[in-house]
């Protein structure tokens, strides 16, 4: 009796008590190989007329063609599945180099319990890791904050140790070089308000007070909040992945070893430098904001230049701009931190590095909608 199982492999019961596994053809891995299992199953299972279990498996391999580690593979796995279940085993008349293969790898058994299996978690403990991770996360960021504060407290009493140089390539970084991205976001973003305006007040016939809106928004909310999505986007994921590459090149290990803070050596300096240049590319974003406003109301709603700058004059708040400028400084330092924190506590890896700079953006983000909600509702209530 013979079956064919796939193209290269042919299994025949000899008289009732054995089994004979003729392989042929090319065994190479982009062809596949069957199944041990399946195999073994369809054989001894009693699927055939193989019944009882057979007593031997021989493996023939007379018709070989060319062959790699997939038959070395079948061979082993075959192998291994007769002797668990008590099966007599011979490799017949397969090529040396198959045999001796086999041979190595069946050398040492497998240790009992390395596998891993999948064990099904159930709701309850998932949620439990969840909440435990999030603790132990909100304790990190509390704990780093901390830090980050009594480094500033350093600087303060002119204990602080870093370098001035560190600090000015930093502000070139994140103020001069973001000057490009900030213009185009916050001149959208004033576009944007205006058309917005637009369309709601030409129904009142008040399209002259679209020159309030908008100054009244970009310095209020909007110039520090898009600033501040630009710089965690741009220089916060930078901090976390030039911090997480030297965590994983153990530079910071080496700081650490010589006496020299972290806090004040790596922290600091990027710290100092969001602080000092936010409020700059506040006053900067807000101005390109309002200019895209005028664009708008000159090019479109027949404004006159000097009735839109009358109306933008009118609108304007120092209560207004000191809140957008007071905001641009605590999302600077946010920004600033979730960059740090996710660099310092990152991985020894490039996958590490990577994801550290994700959650370092991530974070921002979180903070700054977060903070700027909280404030909302606290000038709200003072009446600001």
């Amino acid at each position: 009796m013979a079956d064919v199982l796939a193209a290269a492999l042919q299994v025949e019961s000899v008289d009732g008590q054995s089994l004979a596994v003729h392989c042929s053809g090319d065994w190479v891995v982009r062809r596949g190989m069957p199944s041990v299992r399946e195999l073994m199953a369809w054989k001894i299972d009693g699927r055939s007329a193989m019944q009882p279990a057979p007593e031997r498996v021989t493996v023939h391999g007379a018709g070989l063609g060319r062959w790699d580690s997939s038959l070395v593979s079948f061979v082993a796995g075959l192998e291994g599945y007769c002797r668990s279940n008590d099966v007599a085993f011979d490799k017949g008349d397969l090529p040396p180099g198959v045999r001796r293969l086999v041979d190595l790898a069946l050398a040492v058994p497998e240790k009992t319990g390395t596998r891993r299996v999948a064990a099904p978690r159930s709701l309850l403990v998932m949620v439990g890791e969840a909440t435990l991770l999030s603790r132990k996360r909100f304790l990190d960021g509390l704990g780093f904050l901390g830090e980050a504060t009594l480094s500033l407290l350093s600087l303060v009493a002119g204990r602080a140790r870093f370098r001035r140089s560190d600090l000015l390539q930093t502000v070139q970084e994140c103020g001069v070089q973001a000057l490009g991205i900030a213009f185009i976001i916050s001149l959208l973003v004033g576009l944007i308000l205006a058309f917005v305006g637009a369309v709601q007040l030409r129904s009142f016939g008040a399209e002259i007070y679209v020159a309030n809106l908008v100054v009244v928004a970009m310095t209020r909310e909007m110039a520090a909040i898009m600033t501040a999505i630009v710089l965690a986007g741009r220089t916060g994921a930078a901090f976390a992945a030039q911090i997480g590459s030297m965590q994983a090149n153990e530079e910071i290990d080496a700081l650490t070893t010589l006496g020299i803070p972290a806090m004040d050596f790596l922290v600091l300096p990027r710290m100092l430098a969001l602080m000092l240049m936010m409020p700059l590319l506040y006053l900067y974003s807000a101005f390109a904001g309002i200019f895209g406003g005028f664009l708008v109301g000159v090019g479109m709603l027949d404004l006159t230049p000097t009735i839109y700058l009358a109306q933008t004059q009118a609108g304007f708040s120092f209560n207004d701009f000191f809140v957008g400028w007071g905001k641009s400084v605590l999302f600077g330092a946010l920004v600033a931190v979730a960059g740090c924190m996710h660099g310092i506590q990152s991985g020894r890896s490039a996958a590490a590095v990577g994801n550290a700079a994700t959650a370092a953006v991530v974070t921002a983000l979180v903070w700054i909608i977060i903070s700027d909600a909280v404030l909302a509702v606290l000038l709200n209530i003072v009446g600001l």
